[in-house]
C-alpha cells in the first residue's frame, strides 16, 4: 500500500534551504545520514524459543502461499477452460500474491532463524520497492476484476467485445508499468532523504511511514504530493469497486432463476471477501487514529495486510469457484498419475 500518513512523521523538524544555510549541528546530522549502511529491523520475539517459533509459523505460512497460489497459475496456464479473462486475472492476482509475500516474509525468517536484526541499505531499498510495487500492482488488478464482474453480469452481451484478449493484456500491462514506474519514483524519493534519528524500523519489513521517522530534515514534504497523487488514485479505484458491486448486486437481484442468482453471486463473493480483506487491513494499518498506535498493534497490522491476503486468497477463491477446483483437482491426480506410471 502507498496510502502513507505525513502524520507518522516528526513534525517539529526544520526547514532548510540549501547545506549551507543550516546550522553546524544539523549538517553535522546530515553529514551522519550518508554513512548509514543497513537499518535494524523489528524483532518479533527476544527469546530463542520464540524465535523459531516465529520462523516455523511464517515458514508455514509462505509454504501455503507458495503452494495454493503456485496450483492457481498451473491449474489456469494449463487448462484452456480457464483461458477467459476472469482467470486471466485471477493468474495475475497469483503471481502479485508471491511476490508480495515473498518480498518481506523470507527476510523476516531468515531474521529470527539466525539471530540478527541487520538489513542492508540496499536491501531496505529494494523492499520499499516492491512493497510499492506488487502492492499497488495488486489493488489495480483488484480494481479491474471488478469491472470484469460487472462486464459479465452487467452487460453480458458486450463481454466479448470490451474484455478480448488484446484488452485484458492492455489493462494488465498497464496496472503492472504504472505501479512499476510510480514505485521506482516514490522510493527514489523516500531514500534521497537524509537520515539522523538512527537506523531502526519499528517494523518487521521496510515501511515507509517507519522510514520517514528516521529523516532528520523537513524533506519528507517531498513527499506530499506523492502523497496526495496516491491516495487520490486509490481512493478513486475503491468508489469504483464500491459502484461496480452496487450496479452487480442491483442486477443479481433482478435474475429470475434462484439458480442463476446463485451462481452470479459464487462469481463474485470470492473477489468481494478479497478485496474486503486486502482493503480493510490496509485501510486500518495506515489510517488508525495516532491514539491506538503501539509498535505491538502496528506488527500485528501489518501481518494482516501483507501476509494473510497472499496466504488466504488460494483458499478464498477455491472455496466457491467449482471450474477452479475441477481444474485444481485434475492438474493433482495428473501429477500423481504421472508419477505412478512412470515407476
Amino acid at each position: 500500500m502507498a496510502l502513507i500518513l505525513v502524520r507518522e512523521v516528526s513534525p517539529n523538524l526544520s526547514l532548510s534551504l540549501s547545506p549551507m544555510a543550516m546550522p553546524h549541528d544539523q549538517r553535522q546530522q546530515m553529514s551522519n545520514s550518508s554513512s548509514i549502511t543497513h537499518f535494524l529491523l523489528l524483532e518479533f520475539a527476544d527469546t530463542r524459543e520464540l524465535q523459531l517459533l516465529h520462523f516455523w509459523l511464517f515458514l508455514g505460512i509462505y509454504l501455503a502461499a507458495l503452494l495454493g497460489n503456485g496450483l492457481i497459475i498451473t491449474a489456469i496456464a494449463c487448462d484452456h477452460r480457464l483461458h477467459t479473462p476472469m482467470y486471466f486475472f485471477l493468474l495475475n492476482l497469483s503471481v502479485l500474491d508471491l511476490g508480495s509475500i515473498s518480498t518481506t516474509v523470507p527476510k523476516s525468517m531468515a531474521s529470527s532463524l539466525w539471530d540478527t536484526r541487520a538489513i542492508s541499505y540496499s536491501g531496505c531499498a529494494a523492499q520499499v520497492f516492491f512493497v510499492l510495487f506488487l502492492f499497488g500492482a495488486e489493488f489495480s488488478v483488484l480494481t479491474i476484476m471488478a469491472y470484469d464482474r460487472y462486464i459479465a453480469i452487467c452487460k453480458p452481451l458486450h463481454y466479448g467485445t470490451l474484455l478480448g484478449s488484446r484488452a485484458c493484456v492492455h489493462m494488465a500491462a498497464a496496472a503492472w508499468s504504472s505501479c512499476f514506474f510510480y514505485a521506482v519514483l516514490h522510493t527514489a524519493n523516500t531514500f534521497s532523504i537524509p537520515f539522523c534519528q538512527g537506523n531502526a524500523v519499528d517494523q518487521f519489513f521496510c515501511e515507509i511511514p517507519q522510514i520517514l521517522k528516521l529523516s532528520c530534515s523537513d524533506s519528507y514534504l517531498r513527499e506530499v504530493g506523492l502523497l496526495m497523487v496516491s491516495s487520490f488514485l486509490y481512493f478513486g479505484c475503491f468508489v469504483f469497486i464500491v459502484l461496480s458491486y452496487v450496479q452487480i448486486f442491483m442486477a443479481v437481484l433482478r435474475i429470475p432463476s434462484e439458480q442463476g442468482r446463485h451462481k452470479a453471486f459464487s462469481t463474485c463473493l470470492p473477489h468481494l471477501v478479497v478485496v474486503s480483506l486486502f482493503i480493510s487491513t490496509g485501510t486500518f494499518a495506515y489510517l488508525k487514529p495516532p491514539s491506538i498506535s503501539s509498535p505491538s498493534l502496528d506488527l500485528v497490522i501489518a501481518v494482516l495486510y501483507s501476509v494473510v491476503p497472499p496466504a488466504f486468497n488460494p483458499l478464498i477463491y477455491s472455496m466457491r469457484n467449482q471450474e477452479l477446483k475441477d481444474a485444481v483437482w485434475n492438474l493433482i491426480m495428473g501429477v500423481f498419475l504421472k508419477q505412478q506410471t512412470s515407476a
